[in-house]
């Protein structure tokens, strides 16, 4: 009963540091509307702040994961905790210095608060994993980490819609209370952690030839590409949505000029498509495998993709918001397509756990390594989404960026098909 009681602690902290890194995460895509008018920047160059969180993860990937092969679960989230407060009191830094500092100085912050994520990433998911005993129960207990992951995004898009209202006036400093929130959070749950004992299952020693083992696996190899791939599958459609509702529409590349208070609540259901499928797929995570279970969330996603792309900008329907000041429903006209988008959420939701659960299969003492390069593969956020920002400039089309999250889709659907197959 004792080590039961051990194992739930530790599986509640686990989804706790989950819920974390969505929020200081999804920070960076309402910071990008902040960046194009304090900056003037592009829609390419307004992704700085992803770009910095991401790459963060491409050099941090590996060292990660042998970090916790030599000291352990527990003491890497506690480094990667004092790692986080220094990044979020960067970013906050970058709101009150002078303008010609505060663009480096922002980037500086979301490259330091990216080694956080990168470094609670790695603890997390295998965690999960493993306390789930692997298989099918340990992508359950992913998925239901990932319900908190989404509630915490959610917030996060409420929270800067608020905070951010006339996209005209828009500055760093208005971030300040969301930034004060996540140095909160970090400080707490670095206080939990330290003081609460978790197990720390055995690790390989560290040792590179590891990370030649784990890469012996092809269907890891494939797992690998397909998280890069994802990130811009999951961050591409919210990010651009509220770029698309936001852009006046005189601008180059031009939008709906839609009031970002009233944005950020029709996003954030985007988000709350995630939790409710992950609310799905932690129920039935147990019970469906997960090839089958990526297989089918990838058709509907290729579907959804293509729907919201070429539907006609003048059909429009009513999206529900929640005004959580007011603890009401708002209702707000958006194109169809953009109705679509906003379902991809539904699919997405459970493609995090699903990969990396087929991805891991069988890797046994190699798993730690891996877990590390399977995290340096989420840069790949750094690339798909300002590589879609950049053919929204050179298009000056918000749909024709699109392209690039529907590839990212096909190719996911081909590794639970057939590059999920375990084959060393």
């Amino acid at each position: 009963m004792a080590q039961k009681s051990k194992q739930w602690a530790a599986i509640i902290i686990m989804i706790a540091l989950f819920a974390m890194i969505a929020f200081v995460t999804n920070l960076c895509s309402p910071m990008a509307i902040i960046v194009k008018n304090d900056f003037g920047a592009s829609n390419f160059a307004a992704q700085i702040g992803n770009v910095g969180n991401f790459i963060a993860y491409l050099v941090m990937g590996i060292p990660a994961g042998m970090l916790i092969s030599k000291v352990g679960y527990k003491r890497t989230a506690l480094i990667g905790l004092i790692i986080g407060i220094i990044g979020i009191l960067v970013q906050w830094y970058s709101g009150h210095t002078s303008r010609e500092l505060a663009f480096v100085v922002y980037l500086i912050g979301a490259f330091i608060s990216g080694f956080t994520m990168c470094i609670l990433n790695c603890v997390v998911n295998p965690m999960l994993n493993l306390l789930g005993g692997g298989g099918n129960k340990g992508n359950q207990l992913i998925q239901i980490g990932g319900v908190f992951n989404s509630s915490a995004a959610v917030c996060v898009y409420i929270l800067m819609g608020a905070l951010i209202g006339d996209v005209s006036k828009a500055h760093i400093a208005n971030a300040t209370p969301a930034l004060m929130i996540a140095l909160a959070i970090f400080a707490i749950a670095f206080v939990i952690i330290a003081f609460t004992k978790i197990e720390e299952p055995e690790q390989a020693p560290v040792d590179t030839s590891l990370i030649k083992g784990a890469l012996s696996y092809r269907h890891f190899v494939l797992g690998v590409l397909g998280i890069f791939l994802y990130m811009g599958l999951e961050v591409g459609p919210p990010t651009y949505i509220l770029q698309y509702l936001t852009a006046a529409p005189t601008d180059a590349t031009p939008g709906l000029g839609m009031d970002a208070n009233i944005v950020g609540l029709i996003v954030a259901v985007y988000w709350l498509m995630m939790l409710f499928g992950r609310l799905v797929g932690g129920i039935i995570g147990g019970k469906v495998s997960s090839r089958v279970l990526i297989t089918t969330v990838a058709t509907v996603a290729i579907g959804l993709i293509l729907f919201g792309m070429f539907a006609p900008a003048d059909n429009t329907v009513s999206v529900p918001g929640i005004d959580w000041a007011n603890l009401s429903i708002i209702w707000a006209e958006v194109p169809v397509g953009i109705f679509a988008f906003l379902l991809i959420g539904l699919c997405t939701s459970v493609m995090w756990g699903g990969i990396f659960n087929m991805a891991v299969e069988g890797l046994g003492k190699y798993t730690a390594i891996a877990s590390g390069i399977f995290m340096t593969m989420v840069f790949g956020c750094a690339v798909l989404i300002p590589l879609q920002g950049y053919i929204a400039d050179l298009t000056h089309s918000y749909m024709t960026s699109y392209w690039v999250v529907l590839g990212c889709a096909a190719y996911i659907l081909f590794y639970a098909l057939i590059g999920s197959r375990v084959k060393k």
